[in-house]
């Protein structure tokens, strides 16, 4: 993704059609960083979601839906200077997004929640935010990595791996899941070789791969973004070699790993996996159709979940009735939570007008049912990733 695409995708976040009044919702995400080429879909996902509600009569009597841009660099600092500037200068009534798990975190701890401002995820995917002590402010429709790690390590045993080496990046979405994959790969009888914490951004892992290695591991488990150590330890890996075999999770689907490290390099050595939409369902095809029409690929990562937040920010805020912070928690519950009526995305007026008569609504979103627990979480599923036949990431189960 180029800068300018990136620049484009943030400049269109911030226009929509007038109608009447703007009801602000901050839009926190990874517009720079680690992540950037995989954020700028999702955020054309969270913008097409704004746009089909501003199409069919925006919020409320004509009010324009207004995404509010706040770039948090999957970073704590950063994201907690987006959404103070988000939260004490834009005066959003919420907050969508941010990318990272420790940008939540962050941001969460130290303004949102001190602030009574419900904040609504489409990537954050630590166990710890479960663990947030947030007055039920905090939601995500991506499933916790408490999940991801069992079905990571699940992947890993029907591999047949059973002995294994571990890095994982100094960060609260990696750490996280590491702890997790490791947890649960013993339980099934597996052994880890080796288990080392590394910093996102040395020049060179060599040293600490040459250590991993000497433990006579079957492959490397990593656990890192792709555009901080993960390409990076990969390469080292391959160049020493030191390692041939890998499995890691989201962070490191992107098109640049392949593109780096060579298609034939990679391909029958590393399995990811990754949280999936559900693509057979009405509600993903839906949005699907839609985002394809808009010049997109309704198969990056995440960009369903990106969709969802959004349309489900605005349902929640119309159920409300108001732009009232404190109203949105319950109304996020209300609006995604069965029983209901149906609304699929792109259903705007048809979510509209049941809730101005009085009827309850149950958004069922295009990466699948969204049901909240009582920390705000979502259940899911996850596809296991290789590089296919066509040197592109490719979903085989």
């Amino acid at each position: 993704m180029s800068r300018i695409s990136i620049a484009a995708a943030i400049a269109a976040l911030a226009t929509a059609p007038a109608f009447g009044a703007d009801v602000k919702i901050g839009s926190s995400a990874g517009m720079t960083g680690p992540t950037a080429e995989l954020v700028a879909p999702v955020i054309a996902g969270r913008n097409l979601a704004a746009a089909q509600v501003n199409e069919q009569g925006g919020l409320f009597g004509g009010d324009t839906y207004r995404l509010v841009p706040g770039d948090s660099q999957c970073d704590p600092k950063a994201a907690v200077d987006a959404a103070a500037k988000l939260v004490n200068v834009e005066q959003v009534v919420a907050i969508i997004g941010p990318t990272c798990s420790g940008a939540t975190n962050g941001m969460s701890q130290s303004v949102t929640i001190p602030a009574g401002v419900a904040v609504l995820s489409d990537t954050a995917t630590a166990p710890s935010i479960s663990e947030l002590e947030d007055n039920d402010l905090v939601f995500r429709v991506a499933p916790s990595d408490a999940y991801q790690g069992r079905t990571l390590a699940q992947f890993a045993w029907d591999a047949g791996y059973r002995k294994l080496a571990v890095t994982y990046a100094n960060d609260d979405y990696n750490a996280g899941l590491a702890g997790v994959f490791v947890a649960s790969f013993e339980e099934m009888g597996g052994t880890i070789a080796g288990n080392q914490l590394h910093e996102p951004d040395r020049a060179s892992y060599r040293s600490e791969l040459s250590t991993l290695a000497g433990g006579g591991a079957e492959g490397l488990a990593l656990f890192a973004y792709y555009g901080g150590s993960g390409i990076k330890i990969l390469r080292n890996s391959l160049e020493n070699g030191l390692f041939g075999k890998f499995l890691g999770a989201d962070g490191m689907i992107d098109n640049s790993v392949i593109e780096q490290l060579g298609a034939d390099t990679l391909r029958g050595n590393i399995m990811l996996s990754q949280p999936a939409a559900d693509t057979e369902g009405e509600s993903y095809k839906a949005f699907a159709a839609a985002f394809a029409a808009a010049g997109h690929d309704p198969a990056a990562p995440y960009v369903a979940y990106g969709y969802d937040i959004a349309f489900l920010m605005a349902l929640a805020v119309e159920k409300a009735g108001s732009a009232d912070r404190s109203k949105i928690p319950a109304a996020l519950r209300e609006v995604a939570n069965a029983p209901g009526m149906v609304i699929r995305p792109g259903e705007w007026m048809k979510a509209k007008e049941a809730i101005a008569a009085g009827q309850d609504v149950n958004y069922e979103g295009a990466s699948g049912a969204i049901e909240f627990d009582d920390n705000g979480d979502v259940a899911g599923v996850y596809s296991r990733y290789v590089v296919g036949d066509d040197g592109t990431w490719t979903a085989v189960e």
